[in-house]
C-alpha cells in the first residue's frame, strides 16, 4: 500500500518493521515556512529501507514513513510530552534540528491549530496502520514482534555526550517485550565488531512504549543505529555499501533472533 504519508508492505509472518523517520517529503505549504537548512532534512533516518531489505525476504510487514519528521514526528506522543524529561530532545513538530539550528523562518513553529491539523493529516493515519497491522498479526499468530528501526548521527553534542554506541537497543527498560526477546538479541552480539548497549541513552520512543504490551502478545524493540555504521553522516548522506555490508548481517541476526523468540511464544 502506498499513501502520501507512508509505504506499507503486508507480510505473512508475525513481524512488523516500522521506520517512522524514513520520510523526506515536506508539503509545499509547510516548506515555504521553513529555513534553508530544513530543506536538507538532515535528521532523516536515511536508507533504512535499504538496510532492512532482508525483512521482506523473511516475510515481514514493513511500514515506512514518507513524510519528514520535520513535518511531525511519528515516534512522539500526540500530547507532545517529553519521553526523556530533563534531557534535550526534539518535539512533536520540531522547531530545531538535532544540532539546534532553527527550522522555521518565524522562529516559533506551528501554532496549536496547525499541530492539531498535522496530527489528523499525518500522525493518526500512520498509527492507525501500525495498530491495525499489529492487531491482524496478533489475532493470526498469538504473538508479534514490532521492530522499530531508527538511525542517528553518531556525534550530536546538543543531545548527548561523546559518541553513541553503534547499536542502541531499547525495550523501555524491559517493559515493552519479554525478557527472553532481549536475551535472544544480545546473544547474537558477542562475536561482532560493533559497540552496543541496551536501554542506555535510547530506551525506546513512543511507538516502542505505546505498542509494546508483551502481556497482550506484542513485543516491541527499538534499534537506534549510528549512521556511521552504514552511510556518510554528512550531506548528501550517501549509502556506503561496503561499510553497510559489515553491519547489515549483524542487524539481520538481531532481528531474526528476536523474531524466533517471539514466534515461539505464539500459537
Amino acid at each position: 500500500m502506498i499513501s502520501p504519508i507512508f509505504d506499507f508492505h503486508r507480510g505473512t509472518v508475525p513481524l512488523l518493521v516500522s521506520i517512522p523517520h524514513l520520510g523526506t517529503a515536506i508539503p509545499a505549504d509547510i516548506r515555504e515556512q521553513l529555513t534553508d537548512v530544513a530543506g536538507e532534512v538532515a535528521d532523516t533516518d536515511w536508507h533504512l529501507n535499504r538496510l532492512y531489505a532482508f525483512a521482506k525476504k523473511m516475510g515481514a510487514s514493513v511500514l515506512g514513513a514518507r513524510v519528514s519528521r520535520y513535518v511531525i514526528d511519528l515516534n512522539r506522543p500526540a500530547s507532545g510530552e517529553s519521553l526523556y524529561p530533563g534531557q534535550t530532545t526534539t518535539g512533536l513538530c520540531p522547531t530545531e534540528t538535532f544540532r539546534g539550528e532553527p527550522l522555521y523562518r518565524n522562529g516559533a513553529g506551528p501554532n496549536a491549530a496547525e499541530v492539531a491539523r498535522r496530527l489528523d493529516r499525518y500522525w493518526r493515519p500512520y498509527h492507525a496502520q501500525l495498530r491495525a497491522e499489529l492487531d491482524r498479526l496478533t489475532a493470526e499468530f498469538g504473538a508479534v514482534l514490532l521492530w522499530e528501526a531508527h538511525s542517528i548521527a553518531s556525534v550530536l553534542p546538543r543531545l548527548f555526550e561523546g559518541k553513541l554506541p553503534d547499536l542502541n537497543i531499547g525495550t523501555n527498560n524491559g517493559l515493552s517485550c519479554d525478557a527472553g526477546v532481549l536475551d535472544a538479541i544480545t546473544r547474537t552480539l558477542g562475536a561482532q565488531p560493533f559497540t552496543w548497549i541496551a536501554n542506555g541513552r535510547f530506551k525506546g520512543g513512543y511507538n516502542t512504549r505505546a505498542y509494546g504490551e508483551p502481556q497482550k502478545g506484542v513485543h516491541a524493540v527499538q534499534l537506534e543505529m549510528c549512521q556511521s555504521t552504514y552511510m556518510s553522516e554528512t550531506s548528501p548522506f550517501e549509502y556506503l555499501p561496503e561499510v553497510a555490508g559489515e553491519v547489515a548481517p549483524v542487524v539481520e541476526r538481531m532481528v531474526t533472533a528476536a523474531f524466533e523468540a517471539v514466534r515461539a511464544m505464539g500459537r
